[in-house]
């Protein structure tokens, strides 16, 4: 992960919750930095993405902090509290206003949140930031995770060279609406916050927010993107409008890292041991689609087929029927790693068990449903549902 002009990083334990174990991230950006961002549509938020829901109007940032550990989440009074104590200790630690501090917390929802464990240890963060420690920041934010996730890209805007780095936390209760997880994107392009939130609202729609693990949308899904704007020294243009013709290599570069991120987050699935890829085709509109992938892929009868290693499309059917989406059940074709087991509403009259089966034993399985009614088309991410992820969430509170 190379460095970006205008952002330093730093981790530390501050003991949240677990001891033994960087829990803290602090990124520092330069004065001038811009932002934008999408959240959970879930009804119950947490206190720090309404924190950051509130500071996003100001479009300026100059620092990130995020813990693991504790979401800060269903807290009540006490949430805002530590959200605003956070805040407090932040700005004073990096030197700006408390509007221009964005907070992130992720872990154990229900629990306090103890903000005075930040006190000191942002200070000494603040002083020790430096441009290297993606990785290092990348684990700071882990719970379940077993690994982080990280992506960059260097593109050419204008004619000067721009860095984007990503990173995202997240392995279950994923079922993104707006946004995902945990994910914070940096550039040094010079971009306007207006731009930036456009750039970042079109960008989740085919990547985090097509991608889920267990239905389950978090009450503290938060992506932030941040320009420094310092490529400007080296003659980037500073783009005011999403449309402006010369962001179109930094789009392309942007959406491939939100896209490379989701996917990691799909491997990552608690107790995961397939990537599965739902492909929906030949429906009424591209909305219907997404609809029919996404009861295809939040189904526990599919998921656990794929775990099973059994490409057993009875259970498909089933999730394409109950989406409530057009569907004609004689036109349905079905197949699972490029072979077709259904056609027109029955088996396949040249299906063979054992080429299917051997298929199944894949890493990555792609169901493909073509419904035969139109030119609607999408895809979604998801993962096979194992033993071990009852597990991981029957003692994930122990």
């Amino acid at each position: 992960m190379p460095a970006i002009a205008g952002v330093r990083l730093a981790t530390a334990a501050a003991g949240i919750r677990y001891k033994g174990r960087t829990d803290v991230l602090l990124a520092v950006m330069d004065k001038g930095t811009t932002a934008a961002g999408v959240f959970t549509k879930s009804k119950c938020p947490s206190a720090p993405v309404e924190w950051c829901r509130a500071v996003l109007k100001n479009g300026k940032a100059q620092a990130l902090v995020v813990n693991s550990g504790n979401a800060n989440a269903f807290t009540g009074k006490t949430g805002k509290t530590s959200t605003k104590l956070t805040g407090d200790i932040a700005s004073k630690a990096v030197g700006c206003k408390p509007n221009e501090i964005f907070l992130a917390s992720t872990g154990v929802i229900g629990e306090p949140l103890d903000a005075t464990k930040f006190n000191g240890v942002l200070a000494t963060l603040a002083e020790s930031a430096g441009p290297d420690g993606w990785m290092d920041a990348a684990r700071a934010i882990m719970t379940t995770d077993t690994f982080p996730k990280v992506a960059t890209a260097t593109v050419k805007l204008g004619k000067a060279k721009v860095t984007i780095n990503g990173m995202a936390k997240g392995a279950g209760m994923i079922a993104p609406d707006m946004a995902t997880m945990l994910s914070f994107i940096f550039t040094d392009a010079p971009i306007s916050a207006p731009a930036l939130q456009a750039l970042l609202k079109a960008g989740v729609e085919d990547s985090f927010n097509a991608v889920t693990i267990d239905g389950d949308t978090s009450t503290s899904d938060t992506l932030l993107m941040f320009a420094t704007g310092a490529a400007a020294a080296q003659g980037a243009p500073k783009i005011t409008k999403a449309s402006d013709i010369r962001l179109k290599p930094f789009v392309k570069a942007l959406n491939v890292i939100l896209n490379d991120l989701a996917e990691q987050v799909a491997r990552d699935g608690e107790g995961a041991r397939k990537l599965v890829e739902v492909v929906v085709e030949g429906a009424t509109t591209k909305a219907s689609a997404r609809k029919i992938a996404m009861s295809i892929a939040n189904s526990p009868l599919v998921k656990t087929a794929i775990a099973g290693e059994d490409a057993n499309w009875g259970r498909v059917v089933m999730a394409v029927g109950k989406a409530g989406e057009p569907a004609n059940r004689d036109k349905l074709s079905i197949s699972f790693n490029g072979i077709r087991v259904a056609k027109l509403g029955a088996r396949d009259p040249s299906y063979d068990e054992t080429e299917v089966s051997n298929a199944m034993k894949n890493p990555k399985v792609q169901i493909k449903v073509t419904l035969g009614l139109g030119k609607g088309r999408d895809r979604v991410l998801t993962c096979d549902l194992t033993k071990e992820y009852v597990a991981i969430n029957g003692d994930y509170r122990s």
